[in-house]
């Protein structure tokens, strides 16, 4: 998150003024649709409290900074998905204790302990995901210099830090890893496509060009589950709901691999159409 700030000014909050429709379409799949969505195949799979806690988690994280890469690499709007993520690093601190603790009260109120989000723990969430990017933004705003020099190497170091992250999830059960992934893996899986599939559809159906259509994609099917793995496990206290968005880690990038080249090609085969009409 403090890797995010450093990449951050002001320009990239005011320029929802100049796309509002991408941003304002993209914005309410990811806070308002993803959580139904996860909320529906939480059902259908019916999985046992403390995962279905951990699938609304994951679904309320905000998007992750590797949506940016995946954006440039299948031509997306890449300024796009900064303000998008921008934006919604900020609206998580609202929306994600509360996606949560209705997840609580509706999947596991009879789970023993105080899990959940009360006021305090809400304030870890803000400690947590806030307030690193605020110290970044204002790095970057006193020494763009070093922000600039430090993009690379804070990009790489974020994805090191996720791979110790998950890693260090799974060890802490090892005994029950093959489990993880027949626990949740077909869910995390239909969550990855359909988040990917919404992302791009829904704001073409409303006119978006096809490179913020990409971006959005990437935005809303690429989320922070470093965030959601975090809070699991420092502010909920339980690794066992870290467990979804740490199998969602892994199958996350050949998912999103695989999409960008098929919507990519797509985009490629409808503007040579236009060409040649």
């Amino acid at each position: 998150m403090f890797g995010l700030g450093l990449s951050l000014t002001g320009a990239d909050f005011t320029r929802v003024a100049r796309a509002p429709k991408a941003v304002a379409v993209a914005l309410v799949c990811q806070v308002i649709v993803l959580p139904a969505v996860a909320f529906g195949l939480v059902m259908l799979f019916d999985l046992e409290p403390l995962l279905a806690v951990g699938m609304m988690l994951l679904a309320a994280s905000p998007g992750g900074a590797t949506a940016n890469l995946f954006s440039h690499l299948f031509r997306g709007d890449v300024a796009l998905n900064v303000t998008l993520t921008a934006v919604n690093s900020m609206l998580c601190v609202v929306t994600v204790p509360v996606v949560t603790n209705l997840a609580v009260h509706q999947f596991a109120a009879n789970e023993t302990g105080q899990l959940g989000l009360q006021f305090g723990k809400t304030l870890q969430v803000i400690a947590i995901v806030l307030i690193p990017v605020l110290i970044g933004m204002q790095v970057r705003r006193r020494a763009p210099g070093f922000a600039d020099r430090m993009d690379l190497p804070v990009r790489i170091a974020s994805i090191l830090i996720l791979a110790v992250i998950v890693v260090v999830t799974m060890i802490a059960d090892r005994a029950a890893i093959g489990g993880y992934f027949l626990d949740v893996g077909a869910i995390t899986i239909a969550f990855c496509v359909i988040s990917l599939t919404t992302g791009y559809l829904v704001p073409l159906a409303f006119g978006v060009s096809a490179p913020q259509a990409i971006a959005s994609s990437m935005e809303v099917g690429v989320h922070n589950s470093a965030i959601a793995i975090t809070l699991a496990i420092t502010v909920l206290d339980s690794a066992r709901i870290a467990v979804p968005a740490a199998v969602y880690a892994v199958l996350m990038t050949p998912l999103a691999t695989l999409f960008g080249v098929i919507i990519s090609r797509r985009k490629i085969h409808r503007e040579v159409a236009a060409v040649t009409a």
